[in-house]
């Protein structure tokens, strides 16, 4: 039950914003997990330098992390079900720079190995957390936005790993990155438990006026008054994407058992699968490959996450204000893009602004739907039961996620980086054909 509007609400005439102070914290935040989640790229042919490992045993090594991280969605999502996001969020988020910072005291593989592991799954709970307290801030025309404005967190915290581990690199060594990013989540972990609550409902920082606005549209699938007049799609994109009202999924099982949510995941599986193999494999690419300097590399293998950032916020947007909350297709232009950027790939220049602006244009490409895999669970399951929905897709995303590092590093030891990307560009394509498959729900 949520407390009393008259003792939780601040008394105030004036609209408060304060949803957007929240949108900022994720974006800080998830920068900083993100962060601490991609440095091992950067680190990683500087580690192989102190513990030999052939491109399977780096693989395996990267892959670790994401194994452990689509291992906890489950758990994190019934856990936040029952229990709330607030304490576990930031319990989460503690014990990430905690292990964050001890992978920087590894000695050995082993060592080095169990760390990673259980960095992934410290950090398994926040994104849950995160696509909870979206559900529970903000009406249903602006979870797009939000949504895009966590995942541009997502992509910006690989935006500042490369050029910030190539200092640290530079003037202490491979270790010090991670004593270095294990220090502002811990920061943030304590600023998030006393500023953001389960519910706005409980805030003394949200107007009765901003409470209204967000709460005025209680159903999953029902339609936001404010929202009549956002630009609808043409009536032949509705019918390309199957567009159809849907019955919302109030139980675990009717979630289980939903092909939408289920389709939705696998979709997202190779999609992320894509994001993870440039995560950690394109700045080995750079150094081995194209035979950029330190510095080049930490600046270039940005580039696909500066991309990316504007990518998610463009997504979102799109989805939010000119379909009309429609999902399905950023999904599936994301996915049909991605394939063809990656065969661009195979033949990419050698010179460093040149490969950039294409890691660039890719970044944009491949994430301007990632907003709507966390928004489409959103129209279809009720609120308590959503964090089980979303831990679904992003256990499916995850999944993805994790295999894709450790497949490359076998396809490297057997054949090339030319089947890397080929492999990547089969498995877009495949995911714009299970996206084919699942219903986009509408109000009416």
């Amino acid at each position: 039950m949520h407390a009393p509007l008259a003792e939780t609400v601040a008394p105030t005439r004036k609209p408060t914003q304060f949803r957007w102070v929240v949108a900022g914290l994720i974006f800080l935040i998830y920068t900083i997990a993100a962060a601490d989640r991609a440095n091992i790229g950067v680190a990683l042919p500087f580690i192989r330098k102190e513990f030999a490992m052939s491109n399977t045993e780096a693989g395996a090594l990267l892959s670790l992390f994401l194994f452990a991280y689509a291992l906890a969605q489950l758990p994190s999502g019934f856990a936040t079900s029952r229990f709330g996001v607030r304490r576990i969020f930031s319990g989460a988020m503690i014990l990430t720079s905690l292990f964050t910072g001890l992978i920087g005291t590894s000695s050995s593989i082993l060592v080095l190995k169990i760390y990673r592991f259980a960095l992934g799954f410290a950090e398994g709970p926040l994104p849950v957390g995160i696509a909870s307290t979206i559900n529970n801030w903000f009406p249903p025309h602006e979870k797009g936005t939000a949504s895009g404005i966590f995942l541009s967190a997502v992509k910006f915290g690989p935006v500042i790993v490369p050029p910030l581990c190539a200092v640290i690199i530079a003037y202490w060594g491979w270790r010090e990155i991670f004593l270095f990013f294990a220090v502002p989540g811990l920061i943030f972990s304590v600023i998030w438990y006393f500023l953001v609550t389960n519910h706005p409902s409980q805030s003394k920082r949200v107007s009765a006026e901003e409470l209204k606005y967000i709460t005025e549209s209680s159903s999953p699938l029902g339609q936001h008054a404010g929202t009549a007049a956002l630009r609808q799609p043409p009536a032949w994109l509705d019918k390309l994407i199957r567009a159809k009202k849907l019955t919302p999924l109030t139980d675990s099982k009717s979630v289980f058992r939903s092909w939408n949510i289920l389709g939705c995941a696998l979709g997202y599986c190779f999609q992320l699968g894509i994001s993870n193999v440039l995560l950690a494999w394109i700045p080995t690419y750079l150094l081995s490959v194209k035979k950029f300097s330190v510095m080049n590399m930490g600046f270039v293998a940005a580039a696909p996450w500066v991309g990316a950032v504007i990518g998610n916020l463009l997504g979102g947007l799109v989805s939010d204000r000119l379909l009309g909350k429609r999902r399905k297709p950023g999904m599936m232009i994301s996915a049909l893009a991605t394939a063809g950027m990656m065969y661009a790939l195979i033949n990419s220049p050698a010179d460093p602004l040149g490969y950039g602006l294409l890691l660039f244009a890719t970044g944009v490409l491949l994430s301007f739907g990632f907003s709507a895999y966390m928004a489409y669970p959103m129209s279809i399951a009720d609120k308590k039961i959503f964090p089980i929905a979303s831990s679904v897709v992003n256990m499916g995303g995850q999944i993805g996620g994790a295999i894709a590092p450790l497949a490359t590093g076998m396809l490297l030891d057997n054949y090339g980086w030319d089947y890397v990307f080929s492999f990547m560009a089969i498995g877009s394509l495949l995911s714009f054909v299970i996206l084919t498959t699942i219903a986009e729900p509408v109000d009416k």
